[in-house]
């Protein structure tokens, strides 16, 4: 059962028709500006936006970048189509480029880019090792003073610490449904939690999802092997409300990425 299915059902602000959702764009694309200002972000980049969905953080980031070419990438095809209104909402004048594909293959599917996205608390799709070849996939992308931002937090100490793993939990209320999931085992050798989704009133099942719930320690250390730069831009120091932390990597380490073929990261 495919993740698309599973996001019919699954809310996230990031339909362009969704005025919530462009309050979010609006907020992501000020946390943006913040750190070009900052000098974090180089001007009029080439931006590659992975696990795009409808590619509001690209077109974020080119508004606040002034981006001279915009990529988007995404296993679903029909999320990304609606990165055209995301344009004519931020007024550019620009033609994203759309590739519907694998995150951990990105570096197969596009040229060179200056910076990457991995925006809306993605990783939790990408098992223990899918994460060394999404990181190396990356680092092989990007220039040499590229840049990598990811939007995250930490569920070790949000999930277990503060609230507790559940093994029922409403994920989406609705007037229409509600979308529960119900835990289903665990790998231990992949990390990943096995969770299947039902759809109420019915018990539909919707879905059979497999999630790691990453920290932000983990993501930084993984980080730190494929890129010169990393450190980490808390909520309360770019201070945009409804943006969590950002992993911030710059530099690609080309020569060790390109050591790591796709067969050893497994």
């Amino acid at each position: 059962m495919s993740l698309e299915e599973l996001y019919r059902y699954l809310y996230w602000r990031m339909d362009p028709e969704d005025e919530r959702a462009v309050l979010r764009f609006w907020r992501i694309v000020e946390v943006f500006e913040k750190l070009k200002n900052k000098g974090l972000i180089p001007d009029k980049p080439r931006i590659l936006d992975i696990c795009a969905g409808t590619g509001i953080a690209g077109v974020a980031m080119a508004k606040a970048a002034g981006a001279k070419a915009l990529t988007v990438l995404d296993a679903r095809e029909e999320d990304l189509k609606k990165v055209e209104k995301w344009v004519e909402i931020a007024d550019l004048d620009l033609k994203p480029r759309i590739v519907v594909g694998d995150a951990k293959e990105v570096a197969k599917l596009v040229g060179e880019h200056d910076v990457a996205l991995l925006w809306g608390l993605t990783m939790p799709h990408f098992d223990a090792f899918d994460a060394v070849k999404l990181f190396r996939n990356v680092a092989l992308t990007l220039s040499n003073d590229g840049v990598f931002l990811l939007e995250e937090l930490d569920r070790v100490y949000g999930v277990f610490y503060q609230t507790g793993y559940k093994d029922m939990l409403i994920e989406t209320k609705t007037d229409e449904y509600t979308l529960l999931s119900v835990h289903e085992g665990y790998d231990q050798i992949r990390g990943v939690f096995k969770r299947t989704y039902y759809k109420l009133p019915g018990f539909e099942k919707v879905s059979e999802q497999e999630h790691r719930l990453w920290d932000l320690a983990s993501q930084l250390a993984l980080g730190s092997v494929f890129f010169k730069e990393h450190r980490l831009i808390s909520r309360t120091e770019h201070g945009v409300n409804g943006v969590s932390h950002i992993i911030y990597l710059k530099g690609p380490r080309r020569k060790i990425a390109e050591e790591l073929g796709d067969e050893d990261a497994l």
